[in-house]
């Protein structure tokens, strides 16, 4: 299983419109994937769903048939995680839904982190939950790919999320609050990362742990995506290219940890995965219809210079996603 988190401290940088899009744009390309919503706004599970789908999944009667629904049994104490329920929008893509219950077990996950440190079973089972309900998820719908959306923090929730990722790609905007989000984000991955690894050579000599499938932790960065680099009127020329020029340098110090280079431009950085335009005025039609931008026709209203909007948004999310398979090694059929 390859597993991708898209994640930044920085919210507002289209990181849940990135998760969605994508994960339609694989399920295009013949990559059979998995969008795993572990952010308690649940604002992806709210980007799949109408309104009276999202009433049922959310409601008060349980076991609900989400995230934190299969953690339940875990966190009751009453068994270990449940096998989850899965949304499948079309053939090769399966929403694990989020909720936004999940923000209750903040506390557990926060608590489970130092006791997992001095070997203990059940901490282990609840640090590791996230990533063994991933992986049975994809077992269940034989899938090659996870996309991972979790929330703009740095609490126990993600810790545990991104513990269960392989790989990690960072969405940013050119302002200031998202390189803030670069100097929290980079030393946060390598102080989680290593207490993985830590509890990993812990468990290995921990009765009661042979049977349990742990994830690996190595949430190695791949990349960052810019994202509305188009130019806003509200926003001063030399500002805006001053935040894109401190883009490079920025991801290879605080996220790389590496020696910095402040000639680098985020056009030839070879960290940068892709640029994506601003197709905003896509947006309204995508959600009406339940579509990806890039899927939009004449009926879903993308008609006149939309067309051409629909088009390059295609154009754009379909290089991103082959750049991003390329430095994962998953193989895309329909470009074969």
């Amino acid at each position: 299983m390859t597993t991708v988190a898209f994640f930044n401290n920085k919210g507002g940088v289209g990181k849940t419109s990135l998760v969605y899009h994508l994960a339609w744009m694989y399920a295009d390309l013949g990559v059979s994937v998995i969008a795993a919503d572990l952010d308690p706004q649940a604002n992806l599970t709210s980007m799949f769903l109408d309104e009276w789908e999202a009433e049922d999944l959310w409601s008060p009667h349980a076991p609900r048939e989400t995230i934190h629904g299969a953690l339940m049994p875990l966190l009751e104490g009453t068994g270990d995680i449940s096998t989850p329920e899965t949304i499948v929008p079309r053939p090769a893509l399966c929403l694990v839904p989020g909720d936004l219950s999940l923000s209750a077990a903040e506390d557990e996950f926060s608590a489970q982190w130092p006791r997992s440190g001095d070997g203990d079973v059940r901490a282990f089972r609840v640090i590791s939950a996230l990533g063994r309900i991933l992986q049975q998820a994809r077992e269940e719908a034989e899938a090659e790919f996870v996309l991972v959306d979790v929330g703009p923090n740095l609490g126990a929730i993600n810790r545990a999320a991104l513990i269960a990722a392989d790989f990690v790609v960072v969405p940013l905007a050119p302002d200031l609050f998202s390189l803030q989000g670069l100097r929290n984000l980079g030393p946060a991955l390598a102080n989680w990362r290593h207490g993985w690894q830590q509890r990993l050579a812990q468990a290995g000599q921990t009765d009661g742990l042979s049977s349990l499938e742990l994830p690996s932790g190595h949430m190695k960065p791949i990349g960052y995506v810019v994202q509305q680099h188009a130019m806003r009127l509200d926003r001063p020329v030399k500002a805006y290219a001053r935040w894109m020029d401190a883009i490079p340098n920025e991801y290879r110090t605080a996220v790389l940890q590496k020696s910095g280079d402040r000639s680098r431009r985020v056009t030839d950085d070879k960290h940068c995965l892709g640029l994506l335009k601003n197709y905003r005025s896509l947006m309204p039609y995508a959600q009406d219809a339940r579509k990806p931008m890039f899927s939009l026709r004449a009926a879903d209203g993308a008609v006149g210079g939309h067309v051409n909007a629909v088009r390059d948004c295609y154009d754009d999310y379909r290089d991103l996603a082959c750049t991003i398979a390329d430095r994962v090694g998953v193989r895309c059929p329909q470009l074969d």
